[in-house]
Parts: C-alpha cells; structure tokens; sequence
C-alpha cells in the first residue's frame, strides 16, 4: 500500500507517480515508497521506468522535506533519499523524467539522475539547497556529469533557479516541449524502447555508469560523511533550516 505515490507496470514499463500534491515534497515516508516500487521494479522484466507527478501537482516535486532536516530525523531522512539513487544505479535500467512545473532540490536531483528528461516549457529547475545552509550531496556528484562542471557549480553555489530552455540547453533535460505534447513525447520513446532487449539495455546503462569514474555508491559514502558529521554540527546549518520552518531570514553566524 502506498499513500504518496501510484506505481504500476504495463507492457514493460514502470511508472512511478508522485502524489503529493500539490508540491510533491519527499519527506520519509515517500521516499521508502519510492524505494519499495524500485524493488519491485528489480524483480521484472523491464524496459524503462518512468517518473512523473500526478495531475494535481503544481510541481514535479519541490525537494525534501526541510522539516525532516532536524536533528532526530536527519540520518534517516538522508539513508532514504539516498537510497533512491543507489537503487537506481544498481538496478541499471533506463530511467525517464517526465517534468511539468518545478523539479526543485531533490526533485532536480531526481531529474539529473535520469537517463532522458522530458519537460514541459513552464517547468523549473534548481538547487536552492545553499539558501538554507546546507549543500545537495546527489547533485554534487551528478550535476557535473550531466551539465559541466563550472554551470553545476554555480547553480549549487548560488541556488540559481532555471528555465525549461536553459534547461535544456545546458543538456539537463532531452526534451522541451509544450505541457500538452509531454505524454506523446514519452510514448514515442518508449515505442523505441519497448523494440529492444531489456538486458541489453540494462548492460548498456551498466556500462554508462562504469564509463563515468567513481560510482554513486562510494561517492555518496563521501558526501554523507560530510553531510552528517560536519555540515549538520555548523551554528549556519541548523539555523537556515529553523529560518525556513519559522518563515523567517536567517541570521548567519558563519560558523
């Protein structure tokens, strides 16, 4: 049973639906069911698995919960966020983003972690991580791959938010198309999917992954270190999350 997403396969196909409206934030309990449905995905025969949000959303998702970034939740809140992309790498399955509004912290994260992004034109990205304190892990290993090193590092940095077409062109997302054109779009990749062998398929995204260097495994190891036991001890850390829940500016220390 699921309470924050719809999962269901058809024809080869995964589809993963985030409904959470009407931002779609991932906070725990989300994201284990997340990780549920990409178990199940490990036990079939698949050809793609399909991330979207449900139609009442106004976001693909807006990005982790902020609450869930206390103290007594953290570890927790990072182990199933993380979670997500390790099971991704080692399902090692074609993965689609469909996108239509803001994919925002976690929700870029999602989208940068895709094999192909289909978004609609008023969709939205950014890391706005920074503006709280903190720093988004998965999209400090796997931004620069995506999009470059110097763009990744000055979205991170400064939690610039970007267009569709900036998007776009940055190599972030395949396809920009009007809202109305996203399901028709994804239904003539998964045409071309759906001719193929899925282990092929799957030892093809293996071998994409082994071509990039260090695996996300060890390299979120690495940024969870930081993450826990020295970023979440700073003054800065803990108050830009408190900030946000006491809809206020932060007051930086700097330390």
């Amino acid at each position: 049973m699921t309470d924050h997403i719809h999962f269901r396969i058809d024809d080869r196909v995964a589809r993963i639906t985030f409904a959470r409206p009407p931002l779609n934030v991932l906070n725990i309990a989300m994201m284990r069911e997340i990780t549920g449905a990409l178990a199940e995905c490990a036990q079939r025969e698949l050809v793609a698995i399909v991330f979207d949000a449900d139609k009442t959303s106004r976001a693909f998702s807006a990005g982790v919960s902020v609450e869930e970034h206390a103290q007594e939740t953290i570890f927790q809140m990072l182990d199933a966020f993380h979670s997500i992309f390790r099971l991704l790498e080692q399902l090692a399955k074609p993965t689609i983003a469909l996108v239509d509004g803001a994919a925002l912290g976690g929700g870029c994260e999602l989208v940068a972690a895709c094999d192909i992004v289909i978004a609609s034109d008023r969709s939205r990205f950014g890391q706005p991580e920074i503006k709280l304190g903190v720093f988004p892990p998965v999209a400090a290993v796997l931004l620069p791959r995506v999009i470059g090193e110097k763009r990744a590092r000055e979205l991170i940095l400064t939690g610039e938010i970007i267009d569709a077409v900036e998007a776009g062109r940055l190599g972030l997302c395949n396809h920009v198309v009007p809202s109305a054109h996203l399901e028709p779009k994804l239904l003539e990749i998964l045409a071309k999917l759906r001719e193929l062998s899925g282990t092929s398929l799957a030892y093809a995204r293996q071998s994409l992954d082994l071509g990039r260097g260090r695996s996300i495994e060890d390299a979120l190891d690495e940024q969870e270190n930081i993450y826990l036991h020295e970023l979440m001890k700073t003054q800065d850390a803990n108050e830009g999350v408190k900030a946000f829940m006491e809809k206020r500016k932060a007051t930086w220390r700097h330390r």
